[in-house]
């Protein structure tokens, strides 16, 4: 069994009907900041656990889980004395796999008797429709009316239920969560709590009285108290210091999670987090969870062990259903670019069709930044880092001294993997421009982008390169000098008496600079990002930062 389907009605970024298909197994969501991707993994556990930030939803009704916008209408209209409907908020769930037919309905948005699953509404109670009729005769509402409001499970079968009869569980990691109450990490202490039996629970509530007894019986808090009621003269009760054991599970409150000796809250928070994801996939709920709901796993963790939860999450957790979001490319491409969902303004665009090879072939080499491509406005695509600094430097000449990420436009150095960025580019229509050296051979440039050139040109991707061959005699080492790459174009274009004044050498002909130049690449490329003179560069340069 698997959520094929959610769809989001008026819940916090999202105005009107929001849907999202979902895939059995791993599903990644990425997006920019804002574009809604925690929202998601909130309304799927909140449809399923009727959980929100850790408390039940029945006390948590308040105006600012509904989208704003269609709040502000709402307030806006009764005001104004134009009938208008109470917002609600909608999220339903699709399953498939395993049939569960008393879900099967047509009480669905599709309409359809095919479906199986449930709705979850926050939803205006009809039984208060006359209190409701009199409040809005005042025309000064200025927030939704929750106290008329209810909230509700029903199947497509039109059946009420809770979410003890949903037969498919959620479980949401997120280890970025810091809620600390007395010292204790309330998001920890859950997720310790669950995975202790009921013996274990009775077994710390009897020690931390046999604490709370040991406190009152020192001799120096005895004294203490004498003292306190001594100088009390405002009340005829007793008054003294002693441990808080009102409720049943006061331990909770008092006792406090150490690592090593030291307090949890005072441990690094890339061991706090991993600690916590791995307390979370081992707690019961997750356990039996149908769906995993990961929020941004990278967070506060180094390389080596964001690579063993990777690790762990896709080996250990086959069996089930995994939603995950984030920012980070190297757990995009290690799991797989082909289960990426991209959400930009309530759109998702998929990945699903990506060639086995490309998909492979990221999933290998992770670091590449695939995330910077698909997450821009704009890409610049080059082969190395020297040619990444001097691209930069012409964009910052010709557009006042801005960075190209100041206008949402990302300059990656790719190596030599630039088919593999185009295909992920072409899923999206990603605009883009490849900045490449001819390296003496045209022909071979026009067979390698042979379906980005000439009668195959795409109006979104752009080749950039210098289709002047260049040459000359000269040679270090046994091999003949590559007059066609970026270092040798900005000298002809230049001069050598810039350049030496841009490099701060005084070389006297053109060979002996060249020499330097190849040497030095990243030096060179360095000293002309961090000058103050005016440089030319090529034209291919030019067309690619001004496309």
């Amino acid at each position: 069994m698997y959520i094929t389907k959610v769809k989001i009605e008026n819940f916090k970024c999202y105005k009107g009907m929001f849907e999202l298909n979902l895939k059995e197994g791993l599903n990644i969501i990425v997006g920019d900041n804002e574009a809604g991707k925690s929202t998601i993994l909130e309304a799927i556990n909140l449809a399923l656990t009727g959980m929100i930030n850790g408390r039940g939803i029945w006390n948590e009704v308040s105006q600012y889980l509904f989208n704003k916008e269609v709040v502000d209408e709402y307030i806006d209209a009764i005001n104004s004395g134009t009938p208008k409907d109470l917002p609600h908020i909608l999220i339903e769930v699709y399953f498939g796999g395993n049939e569960v037919p008393t879900m099967n309905g047509n009480y669905n948005t599709d309409k359809s008797n095919e479906s199986e699953g449930f709705r979850f509404e926050i939803a205006f109670n009809d039984k208060y429709a006359d209190e409701y009729s009199e409040l809005i005769k005042l025309k000064n509402i200025k927030s939704i009316p929750i106290e008329y409001y209810d909230v509700t499970w029903t199947t497509f079968a039109r059946e009420s239920i809770t979410t003890r009869s949903i037969p498919f569980k959620s479980s949401l990691i997120d280890s970025s969560q810091y809620r600390y109450q007395g010292g204790t990490d309330i998001y920890l202490s859950k997720i310790i709590k669950e995975n202790l039996e009921p013996e274990d629970v009775i077994a710390i509530a009897q020690a931390h009285r046999k604490m709370r007894d040991s406190f009152m019986g020192e001799k120096s808090i005895e004294n203490i108290n004498a003292k306190i009621n001594k100088n009390t003269s405002l009340t005829d009760k007793k008054v003294e210091l002693s441990v808080e054991l009102v409720t049943k599970n006061a331990w909770e409150n008092s006792l406090v999670t150490q690592m090593d000796s030291i307090p949890f809250n005072y441990v690094g928070k890339g061991e706090q987090c991993i600690v916590k994801t791995e307390l979370a996939l081992a707690k019961k709920t997750s356990q039996n969870a149908g769906v995993l709901l990961f929020e941004e796993p990278e967070n506060h963790l180094s390389h080596t062990r964001l690579n063993q939860l990777i690790k762990c999450i896709s080996e250990k957790y086959t069996d089930k259903q995994l939603l995950i979001s984030t920012h980070n490319s190297f757990v995009a491409n290690k799991l797989g670019l082909d289960n990426i969902m991209l959400l930009n303004d309530g759109i998702i665009t998929r990945f699903c069709d990506i060639s086995k090879e490309t998909n492979n072939f990221f999933k290998k080499i992770a670091g590449y930044d695939t995330l910077r491509l698909i997450l821009c406005k704009r890409a610049i695509l080059c082969e190395g880092d020297s040619d990444e600094l001097v691209i930069q430097k012409a964009y910052m000449q010709s557009h006042n001294g801005k960075l190209p990420i100041e206008d949402g436009i990302e300059v990656i150095s790719v190596g030599t993997s630039f088919l593999r960025f185009l295909e992920v580019a072409e899923r999206i229509q990603k605009k883009v421009a490849i900045v490449t050296d001819n390296d003496g051979d045209i022909e071979a440039i026009d067979r390698k982008y042979k379906d980005y050139i000439g009668e195959n040109a795409q109006e979104y991707i752009k080749i950039c390169v210098d289709r002047t061959v260049d040459d000359g005699d000269l040679k270090i080492g046994s091999k003949d000098y590559n007059y066609n790459t970026l270092e040798p174009k900005l000298l002809k274009e230049n001069g050598l008496s810039e350049l030496n004044k841009i490099f701060g050498t005084s070389y006297k002909d053109e060979d002996s600079l060249r020499k330097y130049m190849k040497q030095n690449k990243t030096e060179c490329s360095l000293k002309i990002f961090e000058t103050d003179e005016e440089v030319k560069f090529p034209e291919y340069i030019m067309e690619a930062i001004n496309e």
